[in-house]
């Protein structure tokens, strides 16, 4: 059975230095919160992997928590650039990045491989692309039955896999229902995983077309209401999209993100800090 944790108590079991954690939600469901307890606990050196990097991971990334980005589409969506990860790969601010970059369908293959238990995964893709000169995580192979030329990528097993979703009951069983990724296969890919959840339930209530986890996949949940904001809990809440908007000017300037993370995420006032 998942252990219900406080979001608090669940970071600080599950993620450490070093570990590669993947924290995934396209669009929908981003469980914002949780990185938000990582900057606060102060974890470093992480191996961050995401298919689509966006604010959260630019807060990860601004605050120092990474020394490793593995991802395939990196901005601030509908608005621009991610700044804190670009001053982190072009100037080593605050510490410097390194970068793996994959396609969409790479990475998603990525993470079946990896949940699967397959060493690497098989995909037509890449093609026409240059990223095989710059990615040595992605190689070429011959099928062995019909001789075609096929890309292929190493499994992804994250050291902890974080995702939100909207329910889970007291036992630990997860729904999540709307636009899904690739949230199911991260939790199964990893070694340990998170789900953060807008609330638990007595029972989970059947829905069309929903994503059920049961509890023996699960390492630990934790009831985080508007876990997902600025992102969106379909059910719950819109998505923010004037705090997008208003990101891009906070994280063009170091001292500003300075002042975000310090009122933000640490609660200090302008005379603490």
């Amino acid at each position: 059975m998942a252990r219900v944790l406080t979001l608090e108590e669940a970071i600080a079991e599950l993620v450490h230095d070093g570990d590669t954690v993947a924290l995934e939600g396209f669009t929908h469901l981003i469980p914002v919160a949780a990185g938000h307890e990582i900057i606060r606990q102060g974890r470093r050196d992480l191996t961050l992997v995401r298919m689509t990097p966006d604010i959260v991971y630019d807060q990860l990334i601004g605050a120092g928590c990474a020394s490793k980005l593995i991802f395939s589409w990196a901005g601030n969506p509908g608005v621009g650039s991610l700044h804190r990860f670009r001053d982190a790969f072009q100037n080593s601010y605050p510490v410097p990045l390194e970068v793996e970059e994959h396609s969409h369908a790479g990475m998603a293959n990525r993470y079946a491989a990896g949940a699967a238990g397959l060493p690497f995964a098989v995909l037509r893709g890449y093609i026409g692309s240059d990223l095989p000169n710059h990615t040595k995580t992605i190689k070429t192979i011959e099928c062995p039955f019909t001789g075609e030329r096929l890309a292929a990528v190493p499994a992804l097993n994250p050291d902890v896999g974080i995702i939100h979703a909207q329910q889970a009951d007291r036992n630990g069983n997860v729904q999540l229902w709307g636009i899904t990724g690739v949230q199911k296969e991260t939790v199964l890919a990893s070694a340990r995983s998170l789900v953060t959840v807008e609330e638990i339930v007595d029972e989970l209530e059947p829905r069309p077309g929903a994503v059920v986890l049961p509890e023996w996949v699960v390492t630990a949940v934790a009831e985080v209401p508007r876990g997902a904001h600025p992102s969106y809990a379909m059910g719950y809440y819109e998505r923010d999209n004037a705090f997008y908007q208003k990101w891009d000017a906070i994280s063009r300037s170091r001292e500003l993100f300075e002042e975000w993370l310090n009122t933000e995420i640490f609660g200090k006032t302008r005379s603490d800090a």
